[in-house]
């Protein structure tokens, strides 16, 4: 890796809130080129919340966001703070591709229409280019077969697999996967699992928010273990299993992984 090469994310003593509800209390965060983090911990850690700041989806009241050397530009403070730039918010949405729990396809469009739909609205990109690039990436992660079929007609895997081809198809600089395979049975998990370890294996940058910790360990660079809005542990893959330093990781790698 070319280490002179800024970081894609870089966040910087996050905090974020609800009202008097703190729920990041000062969290940092890089994910380099081609690396894969991957946010662990308990329900209310604040995992997607931290992945929801990234995206500018939500407003945090202290902290720096950096995307790709470019640090987002601010006004106001506390929870009055807002981006200060709004052409400068899209442009780093547009880089930074969110896969959700629940998919969020077009219940009225075909699956292929998904996928075209926000590089011809958003990036205004040619037609045919995007029918070419939104059917080569349906055949990348499985589901080529689909491109005319409605999201209704597809099992919950189909629609992740369809959803993460949407957003590739914008061409980002980093994906965001926010528990990605939570919503799914166990057998559907492994279709969308293989996708994201394929990803992965390309080199990737990807921000991954997940309860399977089978996936963290595999498809990882590094893991984030988040608590009560903080970083409590944070390292390896191979160190963070297999080694946790503290009460709080080895308790919760106890409950999340099956004897």
């Amino acid at each position: 890796m070319n280490t002179a090469k800024p970081p894609v994310i870089a966040i910087r003593n996050l905090h974020k809130a609800y009202g008097s509800l703190e729920v990041l209390k000062g969290v940092d965060i890089t994910a380099p080129a081609g690396h894969v983090v991957s946010l662990i911990g308990s329900s209310g850690s604040g995992k997607s919340t931290l992945l929801r700041c990234a995206n500018l989806l939500e407003d945090s009241q202290q902290g720096d966001i950096v995307f790709d050397g470019e640090p987002v530009k601010w006004k106001g403070e506390g929870l009055h703070r807002r981006p200060a730039d709004h052409a400068q918010m899209i442009r780093i949405r547009t880089n930074l591709s969110m896969v959700f729990q629940q998919f969020n396809l077009w219940a009225h469009m075909t699956i292929l229409q998904n996928v075209m739909e926000a590089p011809l609205t958003v990036l205004k990109r040619d037609r045919a280019e995007v029918a070419d690039a939104a059917r080569r990436y349906l055949d990348k992660v499985g589901i080529g077969d689909k491109a005319d079929a409605y999201p209704a007609q597809l099992s919950g895997g189909q629609q992740q697999r369809a959803a993460i081809a949407r957003a590739l198809c914008m061409e980002p600089k980093a994906l965001l996967f926010d528990e990605p395979t939570s919503a799914l049975d166990p057998e559907l998990e492994q279709e969308v699992v293989r996708v994201i370890k394929a990803l992965a294996e390309e080199g990737r940058t990807m921000l991954i928010v997940t309860h399977d910790m089978r996936m963290a360990h595999d498809v990882s660079d590094h893991v984030v273990f988040l608590h009560q809005g903080l970083i409590e542990e944070q390292g390896a893959p191979a160190d963070i299993f297999s080694n946790p330093q503290t009460d709080r990781l080895r308790g919760f790698l106890s409950a999340s992984v099956p004897a």
